[in-house]
C-alpha cells in the first residue's frame, strides 16, 4: 500500500490549480491523509469514486481540517482524540479558540494497524501558543496514539510544525529558539521517538540532507531550497520491517508543503 501525506494549505485551491489531478495521476495512492483542507466536505469539488472520504472540517470557516482518502474502507473513523483526553489536558482553554474544534487529528482503524493524520497547531511567531503545544497538545497527543497502540500498531503522519533535529532546516543556527525550532517543541516530537515510534524517513535517511517539505514564499526559498522538514510519516517500531521506500515528493506543486509518502506490505 502506498500512503501519501500531504498539507495542501486550501484543498480547493490546489484542485483549482489542477495539481491535485496531477497529484492522483502520477502517483494513484492507496491512502491519502491530507492536512489544513480550509474546507468543509462538499466544498471541494473531488471527483474520485474509487476513494472512501472522511473529512474533520473546523468549525471557523476556511480554516485548518483535516481529511483522509482511502480505496479500502476502514474498520472505525475516530474524529478528534479518544474519549476523554482532550478533557484530561484542559484542550478547550485556548486564547486563539478550542483548538479541538480546529479539524486536526482523524484516526482510521483498518485490519491491522492505524492510520492517523494530525495538524498540529503552529507556536506563532511570538511563541503565544507555545504553552498550548508544548503542555498540552503534545501530550494528550502522544497519549491518544499510546491509547490507539493498545489495539494495532499505529502510522501516523502529517504537519506536526517542528524540525526535529538541525539537519531539518536549512539554516538551524539563525532559527534556534523560533517557532518551529524552540526547545520545548523539540523535546515534544522526542517523546514521540522514545516512546516507541520511528521517523520513518530519517529512520532510512540518517544523514540526508537538503530533505524538506516545507519553504516560505519569501524569497524565492523553494527554488533556492532553502526550507524545512516539518511533515512526516512516524510508525510504531513493531511495523519497521513492513515499511520501505520513505520519500519526499519536492517536484509536486500547489502548495507551500509537498507531500511525504511511506509504503507498507
Amino acid at each position: 500500500m502506498k500512503l501519501f501525506s500531504w498539507n495542501v494549505n486550501g484543498i480547493r485551491a490546489v484542485i483549482n490549480k489542477g495539481e491535485f489531478a496531477k497529484f492522483i495521476t502520477s502517483h494513484d495512492p492507496d491512502i491519502i491523509c491530507l492536512q489544513e483542507t480550509k474546507a468543509k466536505q462538499g466544498q471541494a469539488e473531488i471527483d474520485l469514486p474509487q476513494y472512501e472520504e472522511y473529512w474533520n472540517s473546523a468549525e471557523k470557516a476556511g480554516y485548518s481540517g483535516t481529511a483522509i482518502l482511502s480505496k479500502t474502507k476502514p474498520l472505525t473513523v475516530i474524529n478528534g482524540f479518544v474519549d476523554g483526553i482532550a478533557e484530561k489536558y484542559n484542550l478547550a482553554n485556548d486564547n486563539y479558540g478550542d483548538p479541538t474544534r480546529e479539524g486536526r487529528v482523524i484516526s482510521a482503524e483498518f485490519e491491522d494497524f492505524w492510520v492517523v493524520t494530525v495538524y498540529t497547531p503552529n507556536s506563532k511567531g511570538d511563541l503565544s501558543r507555545l504553552g498550548l503545544r508544548h503542555d498540552q497538545w503534545d501530550p494528550a497527543f502522544l497519549e491518544h496514539i499510546l491509547e490507539l497502540e493498545r489495539s494495532k500498531p499505529v502510522l501516523f503522519c502529517g504537519d506536526l510544525n517542528v524540525a526535529h533535529q538541525e539537519i531539518d532546516l536549512a539554516r538551524p543556527k539563525e532559527n534556534v529558539g523560533k517557532h518551529g525550532f524552540t526547545d520545548e517543541e523539540r523535546k515534544g516530537f522526542g517523546n514521540i521517538l522514545n516512546a516507541g515510534f520511528i521517523d520513518t524517513f530519517r529512520d532510512r535517511y540518517p544523514d540526508k540532507t537538503e530533505a524538506y517539505t516545507w519553504w516560505t514564499h519569501w524569497a524565492n526559498a523553494r527554488a533556492r531550497n532553502i526550507g524545512w522538514r516539518i511533515d512526516y510519516w512516524i510508525a510504531s517500531d513493531k511495523l519497521r520491517d513492513r515499511l520501505s521506500n520513505p520519500q519526499i515528493h519536492a517536484d509536486q506543486l500547489g502548495s507551500d508543503h509537498c507531500p511525504v509518502s511511506i509504503e507498507i506490505a
